[in-house]
């Protein structure tokens, strides 16, 4: 984000602006990918493990609606 701001006080073209965000999009998304399998991997199994399953899917559905938007 600091590079993005730096492109737009350097009065950078919009197409190089636009490819820098599509670039943080992708990363952010990639790190979104990451933590959403982790915590499918550990946190949900742990969950439905001990007995509390049906909360952690409840929580996890409402994070995604924020997330997917």
């Amino acid at each position: 984000m600091r590079s993005i701001k730096e492109m737009v006080a350097e009065g950078r073209d919009c197409p190089d602006l636009l490819i820098q965000i599509a670039a943080v999009w992708a990363a952010l998304d990639q790190v979104g990918r990451i933590i959403l399998e982790d915590h499918m991997e550990s946190c949900i199994i742990r969950a439905v493990k001990g007995g509390s399953g049906h909360e952690a899917i409840v929580d996890l559905k409402d994070a995604l609606a924020k997330f997917i938007r």
